[in-house]
């Protein structure tokens, strides 16, 4: 199945890659700027900077059950969820992935019945809040 003209509209709102897994659009894209380490070694892996937004089963109402997950910082979680719940959309999960990460990293995950691209614009407002800047692990200075 190949990718939809929506499903890759959807993707250029969130600054993502489109693709279909298992039959529904897919957009993930990496947090480039957070350079974290895990157990001491440095990681570039999508899975831990990930950033992934899904729809499917759009209705008559052309309304989908829409997905989204990034990883985020300690210092952003608030403001992130503030903008979030601006547009309506339910957080559903704030964990960790990853033990011993450095700096702190957090995994959120969120949720919404709406039009695909209408979703995207709102998380994409919401995405708006994490920081750009290079983030690397702080120096622990050991006594």
């Amino acid at each position: 199945m190949g990718v939809s003209p929506l499903c890759r509209k959807f993707a250029a709102i969130l600054g993502a890659q489109p693709m279909v897994i298992n039959g529904v659009c897919t957009a993930s894209r990496v947090r480039n700027n957070i350079k974290p380490t895990i157990l001491g070694k440095p990681s570039k892996s999508f899975l831990a900077i990930p950033q992934a937004f899904s729809f499917e089963s759009i209705g008559r109402d052309g309304k989908a059950l829409c997905l989204g997950e990034t990883v985020i910082l300690t210092g952003e979680i608030n403001r992130f969820i503030t903008k979030l719940r601006e547009h309506g959309i339910l957080v559903t999960a704030l964990h960790n992935h990853w033990l011993f990460t450095n700096p702190n990293i957090w995994y959120i995950h969120f949720e919404k019945k709406e039009r695909p691209l209408t979703f995207a614009r709102e998380a994409r407002d919401a995405l708006d809040v994490l920081t750009t800047k290079i983030v690397r692990p702080r120096i622990i200075l050991k006594k």
